[in-house]
Order: structure tokens, then C-alpha cells, then sequence
């Protein structure tokens, strides 16, 4: 079976959102481009580890560049973004292995999502390779400033979930939790 890649070469919008309430909330990246559209679920901690990772990235080449390059230090205004997801989503797959890259001829964050593979140790491999056969995988090709907005919006994304209990830090529900540091006793939020 052919290899199913969703390329956007910029995405017109490329975020990170939700779907639910908090402690039920499901993870999307979401790519669009005209009237394609493109959603993958993910999870919270890859959305945490991505938006931390190209972070780094973009301030790695802000640093190597000495600020000669298009990558902006902080989030143009014009750049942000905070409107809900588009719909409708449809979830193409779950993202099992990502990977990041600086194109620095047309100065640009490349980031791939590829869906959960039966065999595992064939991730890394279906990534760098321009395989016709694997998982599905949806490569977006972003500028600095798409970068540091999705950035910003998915640290923020991640922060708005279930405050944590000042004595586990384990989230708290709306009705409590059970908290460890308590002997069990259920404590209100």
C-alpha cells in the first residue's frame, strides 16, 4: 500500500488545539491549506515536547545566525493565532514518532508527524527516507514567525488544562482528587 503524506508547503495555518474539557481534552495539530485540511491527534506531552523543542530551534539559529536571519525573537502580532480549530475535524491518524529540521536555504522549521507504526524500529528510518511504503505522515514546512505563534499558542494550549494541587501537583478534578500526600483523603479543588 502507497505511503499517505499530507505536505503543506507553507500551510496557510498550522496550530496545535483541543477538543473537550479539561482532563477529557483530545490534541490535534492541524494543517491547512486552501480548502485542504488536515488534523492528527496527538498527546498532551508531545504537544508540551514539540512546542519546547522548535523553541529551542528557533532560538539555536537566532543565536548561530547572530539575529542576521528571518526568524524573529519573539511572536510578531500579526502571526498569532487564537482561533478555535477549523471543522470539521476528522482525525487522520495518531502521531506516533515526530521529528524536527532547519531548512536553512529558504529558512524554514520542517516538522513531520508520523502516525504509530506497527514495527516500531522502523520509525526513525520512514522519517529521514522518502519511503513510497509506511505510515501516514504530515510534513508542514513553516516560516519563523508561523513557528514562534504556534509556539506561544501551544505552551498556553497546554497550560489552560486542570491546575494542579498545590500539595501533589497531581491535576485537580472538578470534584477533587484523591490526593497521595493526604493518606487518600479526597480533597475539594
Amino acid at each position: 500500500m502507497a505511503r499517505l503524506i499530507f505536505d503543506y508547503d507553507p500551510p496557510d495555518r498550522f496550530v496545535a488545539g483541543t477538543v473537550g474539557e479539561p482532563g477529557q481534552r483530545t490534541f490535534f495539530l492541524q494543517a491547512s491549506e486552501g480548502s485542504r485540511l488536515t488534523s492528527v491527534a496527538l498527546e498532551k506531552q508531545q504537544v508540551t515536547v514539540l512546542a519546547e523543542r522548535v523553541e529551542a530551534l528557533l532560538d539555536e539559529v537566532l543565536r548561530r545566525t547572530a539575529g542576521e536571519t528571518s526568524v524573529p525573537a519573539a511572536v510578531p502580532t500579526d502571526a498569532e493565532d487564537t482561533a478555535p480549530l477549523a471543522t470539521p475535524i476528522e482525525e487522520e491518524f495518531r502521531v506516533g514518532t515526530m521529528a524536527l529540521a532547519w531548512d536553512g536555504s529558504d529558512e524554514r522549521v520542517v516538522i513531520e508527524a508520523q502516525a504509530v507504526a506497527e514495527d516500531e524500529t522502523d520509525d526513525e528510518t520512514a522519517l529521514i527516507d522518502e519511503t513510497e511504503e509506511g505510515p501516514p505522515l504530515l510534513r508542514v514546512r513553516i516560516t519563523g514567525a508561523t513557528a514562534r505563534a504556534f509556539v506561544k499558542r501551544s505552551l498556553a494550549l497546554v497550560a489552560a488544562g486542570r491546575p494542579p494541587c498545590p500539595f501533589c501537583g497531581n491535576p485537580l478534578d472538578p470534584a477533587g482528587h484523591v490526593c497521595p500526600r493526604a493518606n487518600g483523603i479526597r480533597r475539594a479543588s
